[in-house]
């Protein structure tokens, strides 16, 4: 797409094609938990071959002819769906749903040849962080068993903001005060807590300098709870930090 100014999410591609040599190791598979899916009780996707499923309106039409037929993992949404029961988290399979935005745009870049196969989670309709981060700690097994766990959210997700700093014309690199405020606190949390400290600040995550400008609605927030849920004692480091539409946005890696 063309965006003003050009380069907006030129930092943000790279930091996605640079994933695979990040992790060091082909995923036997790939488990992702995206903002763009809730459900009542968790729900896995069971689909030999998703379809794409372009939950954006108003973008260009070429958008909309974006292909990514990466397979599913039936083998891998049963060991999910064991992992749950075994931790005593309600859970359904859906057999129809496709990939997301918060699926395919992302791994496009990171994985262009689509050939790992791919399980989306949806999130709990309720938002509640530390059901999110029990769903992370009852999935943290696949991690030894070559599955790759992904958060796919955005650290900074208010669209209101950030619209009207790119209609205002403001210097992208510029950075909202709020986001700049919730991403200290989020990479100190993160990157400096230790394990149980980090995971209570997450549970009060709302209580964050900010927290609120960054998220009106935490649902592009949550998938991260998961991946630091699924972490475990793992030390956690910023692997990416960029300044896109007027806000400061970050990724992070765990192990």
């Amino acid at each position: 797409m063309e965006w003003n100014p050009p380069d907006t999410w030129n930092r943000m591609e790279a930091y996605l094609r640079g994933i695979p040599d990040e992790i060091g190791v082909r995923p036997r598979a790939i488990v992702v938990i995206s903002g763009h899916w809730e459900e009542g009780v968790v729900t896995i996707q069971n689909n030999p071959a998703p379809p794409l499923l372009y939950d954006y309106y108003g973008f260009p039409p070429d958008t909309y002819q974006i292909r990514y037929p990466a397979p599913g993992a039936p083998e891998i949404s049963a060991r999910a769906a064991e992992l749950l029961q075994a931790a005593g988290i309600a859970w359904k399979y859906d057999h129809a749903r496709g990939f997301d935005h918060g699926v395919f745009i992302p791994l496009k870049v990171a994985f262009p040849q689509a050939d790992v196969p791919i399980v989306q989670v949806s999130l709990l309709a309720g938002l509640d962080p530390t059901s999110h981060i029990r769903l992370g700690q009852a999935l943290a097994p696949l991690r030894d068993e070559g599955v790759l766990i992904i958060g796919s959210g955005m650290s900074f997700h208010n669209m209101q903001i950030m619209m009207a700093r790119m209609r205002g014309g403001a210097n992208d690199r510029s950075p909202h005060p709020g986001s700049q405020r919730f991403d200290d606190w989020l990479t100190e949390i993160l990157s400096k807590a230790g394990p149980d400290l980090r995971l209570d600040a997450l549970r009060a995550w709302d209580k964050a300098p900010a927290a609120r400008d960054a998220h009106p609605r935490e649902e592009h927030l949550l998938p991260l709870h998961v991946a630091a849920g699924a972490a475990g004692d793992d030390p956690a480091r910023r692997t990416f930090n960029d300044v896109v539409l007027g806000s400061v946005e970050s990724g992070f890696r765990f192990g």
